[in-house]
């Protein structure tokens, strides 16, 4: 089985998710992108506790195709330095990783 990935990414508005988000799959890098939000984030940023209303982001990938999808949430993100996480899928029923290789063009 090829390697697949759920690659996550939080950004502080609703609009600026699903750009991403229609980017990744327009452009055959991301089969899925499920958008969920709002969420608070509490977090230390340039030594202040911060708090923010976030949306994030999860795309279905595989391995082979992350530098791609990493360049194109860089490109559209508003952060200074986003949250950009690779999650390995472990194992995926036969129907819907046959689903996501034709969505990705593999």
């Amino acid at each position: 089985m090829k390697k697949y990935v759920q690659v996550i990414t939080a950004t502080e508005a609703r609009e600026n998710a699903e750009k991403i988000a229609r980017e990744l799959v327009q452009n055959h890098l991301a089969a899925c992108v499920q958008i969920i939000g709002p969420f608070k984030s509490v977090y230390r940023w340039k030594d202040e506790i911060e708090e923010a209303t976030e949306w994030l982001c999860i795309a279905k990938t595989r391995r082979d195709l992350y530098k791609k999808v990493e360049a194109s949430i860089l490109r559209n993100h508003t952060y200074e330095i986003p949250e950009i996480l690779v999650i390995p899928v472990a194992e995926g029923s036969e129907d819907y990783i046959s689903w996501l290789d034709n969505q990705l063009g593999g």
